[in-house]
């Protein structure tokens, strides 16, 4: 079977059509010398049987009159007239006891042709080949009759020898157009497998070529030239792949079905250059070959596209392996930025690059299979070679990368916007404690204040030459133990949240930044007559910095705060200030809202109020930068602000957030 398999379809068809060929001609050589030979020697015989009739005719008159010399004269005139001579080899007559009368041989009678072809009793000839003087003839015997009566035989003997030329030349000759009618077939076959095998000869080798890469080999072979055409019927733009090469081509222009019998018109359907099926064939091969052409040509350009992009990109680019998180490539800025060479970077885990990003990062992207195909991560912290840290904007795509899922990094540098973005909070830190100072000081004073009465009444008893009574002494001692304790509580908290945050995020209960705000601020609001609510549910923590929130809270507080004391608002006095916060755990977010029953914010200037040094308050009560800040916040935490109008008038701000992951619901 293998063997079968090698041989190729050239010599598969001339074999096999040369094989019938051969076959046919032979059972019609066969056939056709069967009926030859044995027609001729049918012939050959009647031929003889007549002969022998006409002698016995014309011989019985002799035979009874016992006329032996017309009786020889008789044998002699038939066995040489015309082409009897030659096909006759003897004649002769016998009377009914066998004795011979006449004969023509000019010899003595051969002994061997006596009795040798007996008559058998009412026969009308009897053939039978025989042996005489070294040669053999085929003895035809015919009786000689006379009314009833048998008067004899006569016996003509055909020459076998001649008989056989005549069948070998016939033979010869048949034979000889078998082999002529053979050899043109030979030749028709061997013209027609060249003319079938020699194009599909030549396909093969073209499609290894392009096995091998190369399409130029397979254009020569073929004798194909740039066929790109320059007129496409239906969508005019040949720049692209010809549609029914690329049927995203159709869906991209909404599958037009009008588009469809004009591109039928192309001549790739036509099949222009016509011919057999073997030239289709080879047509088909060539458009092959020229959309191939096109898609490597369109390719390589991509790709030279994607290098150039990817070098001369400023930001570090990564293309990271997504089955194991390793860098298959990066550009020179990764190697500048991150201060490795590139044949370091090649093979190093990303994670490397964010050791403790825990659930953001590439490499928590990576292992989420829910994560989108593309996804922002905000001012991430990365490391450098030196272990210098540095902040980061990283956006991450999933691409195909040679064959493999990969994921594609891009790395904005943003360490130095984020170190004036801290700078900016610290800043607007140090100016709310400026503006709450009062505040502060009285949060302060109440404890000092019960620290001096309380020293005051234990100086003045030991200043008259008593004891104060032990139970007296020990309330007093334990009160003032009780308000230093207050206040070194008040200036911790103070001293934490003047504090720049530290870099890494923490699980943060939204409720605790929202209280130590009221631990600040909130005697300073009840001396202005501003009444807090707080509703504080029971809430998952969020990935932030505590201290951050308490800004954010802060600059919200303090700006529901003015506009309750705002002189544009007369009426807030009549119906009573308030600030009411409340947070909720809603569709898996934190959520937290901050209103107040003020004038609100007008619907024109709503969408302005997170722009930087935008205000609506007057001249030197604000920079318009406090509602910046706490976007800027809200957005590093990956969450959301928004301002609308409160129910009781005034406005209110949401404030969503998404839960941690590795975080359970706090009490509140």
């Amino acid at each position: 079977m293998f063997a079968h398999r090698r041989v190729s379809l050239k010599l598969k068809m001339f074999g096999g059509a040369m094989a019938v060929v051969l076959f046919v001609s032979a059972v019609i050589a066969l056939l056709a010398r069967w009926i030859l030979v044995t027609s001729l020697n049918r012939e050959l015989e009647q031929r003889g049987v007549a002969i022998g009739q006409s002698l016995s005719e014309r011989a019985s008159g002799f035979i009874l009159d016992k006329d032996r010399a017309n009786l020889v004269s008789l044998v002699f005139d038939a066995a040489q007239l015309g082409e009897r001579r030659i096909l006759v080899s003897y004649i002769f007559i016998e009377d009914a006891e066998g004795r011979i009368l006449a004969n023509t041989f000019i010899r003595p009678f051969p002994g061997q042709l006596t009795h040798v072809n007996p008559l058998p009793d009412g026969a009308e000839s009897s053939i039978k080949l025989v042996d005489f003087e070294d040669k053999q003839a085929i003895d035809i015997a015919v009786p000689v009759r006379e009314g009833i009566y048998t008067l004899g035989a006569v016996h003509v003997g055909l020459s076998k020898s001649h008989i056989d030329s005549l069948v070998g030349t016939l033979r010869t000759t048949f034979l000889g157009f078998i082999a002529a009618v053979t050899v043109v077939m030979f030749l028709i076959v061997l013209r027609l497998s060249n003319a079938v095998a020699g194009p599909i000869a030549r396909l093969t080798r073209a499609a290894d070529a392009v096995s091998r890469g190369s399409l130029e080999e397979p254009a020569a072979l073929l004798g194909l030239r740039d066929t790109a055409p320059r007129d496409c019927p239906a969508y005019a733009d040949t720049d692209l792949p010809c549609w029914h090469f690329d049927q995203s081509r159709t869906e991209a222009v909404g599958a037009n079905p009008q588009n469809v019998p004009t591109c039928r018109e192309c001549r790739f359907y036509r099949k222009a250059g016509g011919g057999d099926e073997v030239a289709q064939l080879a047509e088909s091969f060539g458009n092959m070959i020229w959309s191939i052409r096109l898609y490597r040509r369109r390719l390589r350009e991509s790709e030279e596209k994607y290098r150039s992009l990817f070098d001369s990109n400023p930001d570090p680019v990564f293309v990271v392996e997504a089955a194991n998180g390793r860098i298959l490539d990066a550009n020179s800025q990764a190697e500048d930025v991150y201060g490795y060479a590139r044949k370091e970077l090649l093979g190093r885990a990303v994670g490397d690059l964010e050791p403790g990003a825990g659930e953001v990062g590439v490499a928590a992207y990576l292992g989420d299979r829910d994560a989108p195909d593309r996804v922002l991560f905000p001012k991430l912290r990365h490391v450098r070679k030196n272990g210098a840290p540095l902040y980061v904007n990283l956006h991450a795509c999933r691409i195909a990368y040679r064959g493999r899922d990969a994921v594609i990094v891009s790395a904005t540098d943003v360490t130095e916007l984020v170190e004036k973005d801290a700078q900016l909070i610290q800043a607007s830190k140090m100016k709310t404690l400026g503006e709450m100072s009062a505040g502060i000081a009285h949060e302060l004073n109440q404890p000092l204040n019960a620290i001096k009465l309380g020293s005051d009444y234990l100086r003045l008893v030991t200043e008259g030459g008593k004891l104060p009574p032990a139970d007296n002494l020990a309330a007093v001692t334990a009160q003032i133990s009780e308000q230093v304790d207050r206040a070194a509580a008040i200036i911790a908290h103070l001293r934490d949240f003047g504090r720049k945050s530290q870099p890494q995020l923490g699980n943060v209960d939204l409720n605790d930044p929202i209280r130590g705000v009221f631990a600040i601020i909130g005697h300073d609001l009840s001396l202005q007559d501003i009444a807090v609510r707080l509703d504080l549910g029971t809430l998952s923590p969020i990935k932030a910095h505590a201290n951050r929130l308490e800004q954010v809270f802060f600059n919200l507080v303090v700006n529901a705060r003015d506009a309750l004391l705002a002189a544009a608002c007369p009426d807030n006095a009549a119906k009573g200030r308030a600030i009411a916060i409340a947070t909720r755990m809603e569709q898996g977010r934190v959520t937290a809202s901050v209103a107040d029953n003020g004038c609100g914010i007008p619907e024109n200037v709503r969408h302005k109020i997170f722009e930087p040094f935008f205000t609506t308050k007057q001249a030197g009560q604000g920079m318009g930068l406090g509602l910046a800040i706490t976007y800027g916040i809200v957005k590093d935490y990956g969450g959301d602000i928004l301002v609308d109008d409160a129910p009781g008038g005034g406005c209110v701000f949401r404030l969503t957030f998404p839960a941690a992951r590795d975080g359970a619901p706090q009490g509140a």
